[in-house]
């Protein structure tokens, strides 16, 4: 039997004080990278939240043929909400940054098998996660917004018109909410693949739990969304695939029986 001798960790050991400060260092990295991003989403907050009503913009005007307004009905309700905008597209903008100062601390403490074996969740993450907010903006919000809207009254329908006056804090809290749920929710396969890998959970689980799986879905589709059945099925079908997806993966990465 032999062993792969090249399969060391990269540190030498460090007392706990080495530790903190290195700790230390990481963090003020990362909370620059994000002060520093946050300053200039912040400059251009108004372009970033024109990016966000973009969607609904463009149907109220195809419905009406003329531009409609979003309101504020509080004196700092419209600052807070460019602030809301600057703190989320730092979030965004910063996460490489933040998720490269976690793995400079993480990595040197790990086997090279190990580390070679985590590059792929570190990749696939981002990807995902922007794949998830990329299907919430292109293709939920124009079809949720047009079934939203669909129930105002016109005024030639009788007696007095129904017509949104949507305020800025709330859509954007709508717009924030949907985006990090279909996010979150498509690290799904990274989150199940990983359990795999470390012998938590196997293929033959996933699948005898598919049923199961298929109703925690919707469940999690029905808490993170809206209540309607637009954005909840928008959300549950990719889940499900995804679901699948990770089956897969876990058929490939899962420990193989040892053969005696």
């Amino acid at each position: 039997m032999t062993t792969k001798t090249e399969d060391t960790i990269d540190d030498k050991p460090m007392p706990l004080l080495d530790h903190l400060i290195e700790l230390r260092r990481r963090l003020i990295w990362s909370a620059a990278a994000f002060f520093v991003c946050f300053a200039f989403c912040y400059h251009f907050s108004t372009a970033i939240y024109s990016f966000l009503a973009e969607p609904l913009a463009h149907i109220l005007e195809e419905r009406t043929g003329t531009p409609r307004r979003l309101i504020y009905t509080a004196l700092y309700e419209a600052f807070f909400t460019y602030i809301k905008v600057a703190f989320f597209g730092a979030a965004f903008l910063s996460f490489p940054v933040v998720a490269t100062q976690v793995w400079l601390f993480v990595a040197p403490g790990l086997y090279r098998s190990e580390k070679r074996a985590f590059t792929p969740f570190l990749i696939a993450t981002p990807v995902l996660f922007v794949l998830g907010a990329a299907l919430a903006y292109y293709f939920i919000f124009p079809v949720a917004w047009r079934f939203f809207l669909s129930f105002e009254t016109p005024t030639g329908a009788g007696g007095l018109p129904i017509q949104l006056e949507a305020k800025v804090s709330e859509y954007l809290s709508l717009v924030m909410k949907l985006i990090f749920a279909f996010g979150i929710a498509f690290e799904l396969p990274v989150a199940l693949t990983l359990l795999a890998k470390v012998g938590i959970v196997s293929s033959k689980s996933l699948k005898k739990m598919r049923r199961y799986a298929y109703v925690g879905m919707f469940v999690i589709a029905a808490i993170l969304t809206p209540p309607d059945v637009i954005t909840q099925t928008g959300l549950a079908l990719p889940l499900i695939l995804l679901y699948e997806i990770s089956i897969i993966c876990a058929r490939y990465v899962e420990p193989k029986p040892v053969e005696i």
